[in-house]
């Protein structure tokens, strides 16, 4: 580790910004050699250097929960091995060299149809973790989106973000794998020698503060929240020029006709938990065909390669984020259910991680003319849905997706009642 870089780490843990080495550039403090022999492991030249044999672990001294790991690595032969464990147990399972964990693969020079260099993410030894996508083999195991790895003697980046009991890699920048649905949730990081030599620098860490599940209904959970909509009028909202009756306060709630025109919030928002009821009013806009989504946000083909199709009594609404008609947590008829965001699962420049993750992964849909409740919390580009106490997205990146801006209540032809809008910074 560089001078300059130490002191760059120093100075932002100094900042109060969460990061924390944990490596010092000068010795293996906070570290343990679990398995391996004495000359396995050294500290050189500002780096944590592996000379491959034996396979072992070197872990560290405390456990962590929830947090982002960055580390660089790199391989000094054409085909190397070596690998990042979290949420690990202390010691090795009987009888092999590794442990129960979750492990990220360092690994060059090998490409298979089962595993890869680019990043893969599977479960060890005990061990369960459900792939963001599913493996050929059927393997918990994610293989990556794309190839991001570079070669023997060039450093790789990894940023591993681990967070109730989710696991995403960014490599060189880019999340290309995770999982979710892992056990253990709580663990050591180990470092993994595995047959060929490795160096690791610049290791850091930022532990990740326990959010109170949005379903805990307490007392404590309801604090802060406080109402965007009064009740009474539209005090602290925009209405669509031209359009403002199509927007009218009926009893407690809102009510659009679904003639034209959004309704926006005069404030903006950023990081935040919002509350809102709704449900469909008056006639559907009538059958139409719409497209089956599958679970990874495509659209599902028949033999024949044609779009298959469903005829639904069509019903469209939905709720814009921070100004932005991309970040709109959808509301609609379709049989995929709604809390999706359409801007990002139906955006093919993104990668095929993302626009799964912006898809429901369950129909939770109360039957038209009843009360649904939507709980969304945004945390700096990821987005949670639950819909009806089922969370339907969960933790889905949105790349770009502005830092703040107002809530949109969306306009899309279909007579529709909003209540009880809630809204927590």
């Amino acid at each position: 580790m560089s001078l300059t870089l130490t002191t760059c780490l120093f100075v932002s843990a100094v900042a109060g910004d969460g990061w924390t080495d944990l490596f010092d550039g000068e010795s293996l403090n906070g570290w343990i050699n679990v398995n391996g022999a004495a000359s396995t492991w050294r500290a050189e030249d500002g780096m944590i250097r592996c000379t491959g044999k034996p396979t072992c672990l070197l872990r560290t001294e405390r456990m962590y929960e929830d947090f982002v790991l960055e580390l660089e690595w790199m391989h000094h032969e054409k085909q190397g091995n070596a690998g990042v464990f979290v949420w690990s147990d202390a010691l090795p399972a009987p009888g092999v060299p590794f442990s129960k964990a979750i492990e990220v693969q360092v690994m060059i020079g090998v490409e298979t149809d089962n595993y890869t260099s680019e990043g893969d993410i599977f479960s060890i030894w005990g061990a369960t973790m459900t792939p963001d996508r599913p493996h050929p083999g059927g393997w918990a195991r994610c293989l990556p989106s794309e190839a991001r790895t570079k070669g023997a003697g060039e450093w790789n980046h990894y940023t591993i973000t681990c967070k109730d009991g989710h696991i995403s890699l960014a490599v060189n920048g880019k999340i290309v794998s995770g999982g979710y649905d892992c056990n253990p949730r709580k663990g050591y990081i180990c470092l993994e020698s595995e047959g060929t030599p490795v160096d690791f620098r610049n290791l850091r860490i930022k532990e990740l503060p326990e959010e109170t599940s949005p379903w805990a209904i307490d007392a404590n959970d309801a604090e802060g929240f406080r109402p965007l909509f009064n009740g009474l009028d539209f005090t602290g909202w925009k209405k669509p020029k031209d359009h403002e009756d199509n927007w009218t306060v009926q009893g407690t709630n809102i009510a659009h006709n679904g003639k034209g025109g959004d309704l926006w919030t005069t404030e903006s928002y950023g990081d935040f938990d919002m509350i809102v009821d709704w449900k469909w009013t008056g006639q559907s806009q009538g059958e139409m065909e719409r497209p089956i989504i599958t679970a990874k946000g495509t659209t599902a083909t028949n033999e024949d390669g044609t779009t298959q199709m469903v005829t639904i009594e069509e019903r469209d609404s939905g709720i814009y984020l921070r100004g932005s008609s991309k970040s709109q947590v959808n509301i609609w008829c379709w049989p995929i259910g709604s809390g999706e965001v359409w801007g990002y699962r139906t955006d093919e420049s993104q990668s095929a991680q993302t626009r799964a993750a912006a898809t429901p992964n369950a129909a939770a849909d109360s039957p038209v003319g009843q009360w649904n409740r939507y709980f969304i919390r945004m945390r700096g580009e990821y987005l949670t849905v639950i819909l009806n106490g089922i969370t339907v997205v969960d933790r889905a990146h949105l790349p770009g997706v502005p830092a703040e801006g107002p809530i949109g209540l969306q306009s899309h032809g279909s007579g529709i009642s909003f209540s009880n809008i809630l809204i927590r910074r």
